[in-house]
């Protein structure tokens, strides 16, 4: 790439306007479908791997990963969201960028190896020492592909990300099924890791074609790392908040309950990330490139904002109303604990369903400062939630995180006010499907307790229950149902966005 300027920007007028549409068209539909490629990757690695591991296997990585995880956060530094959200980037500004994200990836796992004892011993575990070791290379590898993925975000080629994504990913959960046949353990769970971000770095590389220059001081890079130094705090602190359950019930209660309690979280995160990263992916450069039409900037965010809705929170609800038989039948009967956990944890997950549109506003508008004080405030008060749920073992963790859940996604809402976006359309999109959803998984539990004999035979009653009830709820209630009938013309709305 020789360009000494680069914009993902195109040129005003209706022509740019309908390509800008068709492209956000064509990208959602690829990169939903690469999307589909991993959910059922991921979803067969979490079954074979379930089977053939220990919830204690799985609590040693989680415990690791609760602390240095961290340094994701860190390693990224809020750029690829600056790199793709910029109006204009030069070839040097991207170069810079590129030099600046493998730097901190480099000095980050240099860290972490080094800090391995100290995390064995805040969990009196030996275990620990070589897993995070070994983990400390993925961070010189995501700092190294961070640009890579931004380019291909920013020129909105979702068609080649997806397709390294998903080639990532099946390599990766080849070589952990394969140690886990083995006998491995958890040592299955880390080369799975390693392999498949090495993997996607190559992938990147050579999907991109672009080749960093050398770092030089005379590009203007001020405004991008102010973009990515407060992104990075919001990021910070909501990794955090995010993690301060696995680091309490780890700490408190040991690799086996905490392997449990996250391959509950695991469950919910499976469709709430599958779905969310790649809606991210196609809203933000668009929305970036509405900002200045309020009209076409709300149509789009509201619709966005319905399509994720609907996906996950019927997902969300059928699980909870079908936990035990999905998680008995799928993970096996050693996973039963996870039960009631996972079921409580489903209502967190549709709030921070819920919540996604504002993150879109906040990044999408600039507001990075602003988001920041957001999440400072209510991450506190989930934090604070959490660390007093502990006291009522796992469950309490589960359930005082669902409440800082919603509780976040209604002040996220009032933050909103003034900044333009259309935040009673968010919340009444928010609060139809939420119920109508609720009222399609209360239909379906109840009628699997009530007729169904046996696990099998209760989720199948409670497929049907959940299909009747979704039908009725459109027959009568006319907003829920143009809700539907617009997300079956998405293609259509997305290119008069």
């Amino acid at each position: 790439m020789t360009a000494e300027s680069v914009s993902a920007a195109p040129p005003p007028g209706p022509v740019a306007d309908k390509r800008l549409g068709s492209t956000a068209a064509r990208g959602a539909l690829v990169t939903m479908g690469g999307q589909g490629c991993k959910i059922l990757l991921q979803f067969g690695g979490i079954i074979v791997l379930a089977r053939l591991l220990s919830p204690g296997d799985y609590g040693l990585l989680a415990m690791v990963m609760a602390i240095v995880g961290v340094g994701e956060v860190l390693r990224d530094f809020g750029l690829s969201s600056a790199a793709v959200q910029a109006r204009q980037l030069t070839a040097q500004q991207r170069s810079n960028l590129f030099w600046i994200n493998s730097l901190i990836g480099l000095l980050l796992a240099g860290v972490v190896y080094a800090c391995a004892p100290l995390i064995a011993a805040f969990y009196r575990e030996p275990l620990l020492q070589p897993i995070a070791q070994a983990l400390a290379l993925t961070f010189l590898f995501n700092g190294l592909a961070t640009q890579y993925r931004a380019q291909l975000n920013r020129e909105m080629r979702f068609g080649r990300l997806a397709g390294v994504e998903v080639i990532g990913q099946a390599v990766g959960l080849s070589i952990g099924v394969v140690l886990a046949l083995r006998g491995y353990g958890y040592w299955a769970l880390v080369a799975q890791q390693v392999g498949q971000i090495g993997l996607t770095l190559l992938l990147l590389v050579a999907a991109t074609g672009w080749r960093p220059g050398l770092p030089r001081r005379n590009a203007d890079m001020q405004g991008l790392l102010r973009f990515g130094w407060n992104l990075m705090n919001t990021q910070l602190i909501t990794y955090f908040s995010r993690n301060v359950d696995a680091l309490i019930i780890g700490h408190r209660f040991g690799a086996e309950v905490l392997g449990l309690y996250n391959r509950a979280y695991q469950l919910l995160m499976l469709p709430l990330n599958q779905i969310n990263a790649p809606a991210t992916t196609i809203a933000l450069p668009v929305l970036s490139r509405l900002n200045q039409d309020e009209a076409r900037y709300s149509r789009f965010l509201l619709h966005g904002q319905s399509v994720l809705l609907h996906l996950i929170v019927a997902a969300f609800a059928f699980g909870c109303a079908q936990a035990e038989p999905l998680i008995v039948l799928v993970l096996g009967q050693q996973w039963a604990p996870a039960v009631p956990v996972f079921q409580i944890l489903a209502f967190a997950g549709v709030f921070q369903t819920a919540a996604y549109a504002s993150y879109w506003v906040f990044v999408s508008k600039g507001l990075t400062g602003s988001h920041f004080r957001f999440t400072l405030s209510s991450r506190l008060v989930l934090i604070a939630l959490v660390v007093t749920g502990s006291f009522w073992g796992v469950h309490g963790v589960a359930t005082a995180f669902a409440c800082g859940m919603a509780l976040s996604w209604m002040w996220g809402l009032l933050w909103l006010r003034g900044s333009g976006a259309p935040v009673k359309g968010m919340f009444g999109n928010g609060l139809r499907v939420i119920v109508g959803y609720g009222l399609c998984g209360a239909a379906s539990a109840l009628a699997s307790w009530h007729w169904g004999e046996g696990l099998p035979m209760r989720l199948a009653i409670g497929v049907a229950a959940m299909l009747l009830a979704f039908l009725l709820i459109n027959a009568a209630w006319p907003a829920f149902r143009r809700n539907v009938f617009a997300i079956l013309q998405s293609r259509a709305l997305l290119r008069s966005a």
